[in-house]
């Protein structure tokens, strides 16, 4: 194997390991913070059930509105 081909390989790894360990730094923020703050988790997933729940109610008459509150829910944990 050619020294370019291996340090092309090499580079190509460290990029997929740095953007690895970035992601699981986040998600260890996320947890951490959830941890923390426990009342907020319980809070936006309350308000998340609230508009799915009108979404239920109002797909058959308003599939626009019911797809927007989906997409509103879908966004707040995110």
């Amino acid at each position: 194997m050619s020294t370019m081909l291996r340090r092309s390989n090499l580079e190509r790894g460290l990029v997929q390991l740095s953007a690895h360990a970035a992601r699981l730094a986040e998600v260890t923020v996320t947890v951490l913070a959830a941890m923390l703050n426990p009342g907020r988790i319980i809070a936006e997933v309350e308000q998340m059930r609230r508009l799915l729940n009108q979404a239920t109610r109002i797909a058959a008459t308003d599939p626009a509105r019911a797809a927007q509150l989906r997409e509103q829910a879908a966004r707040i944990l995110s």
